[in-house]
């Protein structure tokens, strides 16, 4: 049955959600350069990233469902990290996690139309990864940026999981939330790797579920001691991830499809 709606659902994927994709963004990245002109930063990046974000979840459909909301306090700033498994966790987290917050980015995004130059607008940060010291110099002016609680966002895996498990981490969020002296938010994204799978076009409507762990202190950890927050925070994500009845039901359907295999 599934191969059948697979199948009926390719003639509305290519008229509707991807031509909407391309022109909602050069649309809300145009807004966006206006409302932070017109208005500020925050507003910018709500009007071009929070509408942006919902309206292109609808078009897939993509429904979306958050647990955790009580552990965000509004006033705080934070450093979110979150698990990365399709370009569909931008949606989930732009448009359904409900806090201002910078991205940290790759510095490809900035020659996309309207992502480019709408992120630039809104206060995003461009890492350029070949340049070690660019990128330091970078967050090291990012930080100013981090107040009043806007927070900012890293996928501490440095890239995209192709299996849907968490990758090890990468220092930057951590070095950064230990200079701020900032909680670190974990945030779990389960779903978005079957709606739209790692380097594809494989779009298909599903349910994505974004769970908000509660932050973690960093005020007993040191430079010294930053692998032990790194596993810290990791290990966390692993259990909830492994708690969620939505990956124990893949994990079932993958050893029933290899005993059906004879493996």
């Amino acid at each position: 049955m599934k191969k059948i709606l697979h199948l009926l659902y390719q003639p509305y994927k290519w008229l509707v959600p991807i031509p909407f994709f391309i022109l909602s963004t050069m649309i809300f990245g145009t807004i966006a350069v206006m409302a932070a002109f017109l208005i500020n930063a925050r507003a910018a990046s709500y009007l071009g990233g929070v509408l942006w974000a919902r309206l292109n979840a609808w078009a897939a459909p993509m429904l979306v469902k958050v647990h955790g909301r009580e552990h965000i306090d509004p006033n705080q700033s934070y450093v979110v990290i979150a698990n990365h498994q399709s370009a569909f966790d931008i949606f989930v987290l732009y448009g359904f996690l409900n806090i201002d917050f910078k991205w940290v980015m790759k510095q490809e995004l900035r020659s996309v139309p309207g992502i480019g130059i709408g992120c630039e607008k809104v206060g995003h940060i461009f890492i350029d990864r070949s340049d070690h010291e660019s990128s330091i110099k970078t967050l090291e002016a990012a930080k100013k940026k981090i107040v009043n609680g806007t927070s900012i966002i890293f996928f501490p895996e440095g890239t995209r999981s192709m299996d849907g498990r968490i990758l090890e981490f990468k220092k930057g969020a951590f070095k950064m939330a230990l200079d701020l002296d900032l909680p670190i938010l974990p945030v779990t994204i389960e779903g978005t790797r079957d709606i739209l799978p790692n380097k594809t076009l494989d779009l298909f409507p599903g349910k994505a579920v974004m769970k908000i762990l509660e932050p973690i202190s960093v005020k007993e950890y040191s430079e010294q001691t930053l692998g032990l927050l790194m596993q810290r925070a990791r290990n966390i994500m692993v259990e909830e991830m492994n708690r969620s009845p939505q990956r124990s039901f893949r994990s079932f359907r993958q050893s029933k499809n290899r005993e059906d295999c004879g493996v």
